[in-house]
């Protein structure tokens, strides 16, 4: 299977996250999209973040309402902090019947290039990458690396949303109406 990791804290999963997800899950060159919590990003190392296996169980319910994606912690039993590469050779190690490319916003595409071993993610992996409303990239682009067409732009962020619900304003339409369930008593970020 073609599979499409789609990385991130996801602190919290937000709308824009799973339209992401199933928009992408829903092309014919790909079968599934995984939604790869990260416990920590190293380009992140001094955000506060929600417990992993809380902002997991947040992508679990929203994986489970989209058809082709599926929620991982396969990051959790990595080294710390999670180096992309290192996570999809890992991926290619221990499912080698999958072919996996890794799926990223147009906001980290622009700051690719400071990416451990970017180089070999493109030429090993691939790289798909989603069009941001904020941060628009054009082509040309190395070979192994895709520019999605089409899909649909949100300017929705997880800092956003976590500043929405400490000054106790409503963010309803902002996250999965099952994340919102989750999280509208605001005290996951306390």
């Amino acid at each position: 299977m073609r599979i499409a990791v789609f990385g991130g804290s996801f602190n919290p999963v937000h709308t824009g996250h799973a339209i992401i997800a199933s928009s992408v899950a829903a092309l014919p060159e790909i079968d599934e999209v995984w939604m790869m919590v990260s416990p920590q990003n190293p380009l992140k190392v001094d955000k506060k973040l929600m417990p992993e296996e809380e902002r997991l169980r947040l992508v679990q319910l929203v994986a489970g309402e989209c058809q082709h994606v599926k929620a991982s912690d396969f990051e959790f039993s990595l080294p710390r902090p999670s180096f992309t590469y290192n996570t999809l050779c890992r991926l290619r190690e221990r499912f080698p019947q999958h072919d996996f490319s890794i799926l990223i916003g147009s906001d980290n595409w622009r700051v690719f290039n400071h990416w451990r071993d970017a180089d070999r993610i493109i030429s090993e992996f691939g790289v798909i990458i989603y069009q941001r409303p904020d941060v628009v990239v054009e082509p040309p682009f190395p070979n192994g690396v895709t520019l999605l067409e089409g899909l649909p732009m949100m300017m929705i962020s997880s800092t956003y949303v976590r500043e929405l619900m400490a000054a106790g304003r409503d963010f309803r339409f902002l996250v999965p109406d099952v994340v919102y369930k989750e999280l509208k008593d605001g005290r996951k970020y306390d």
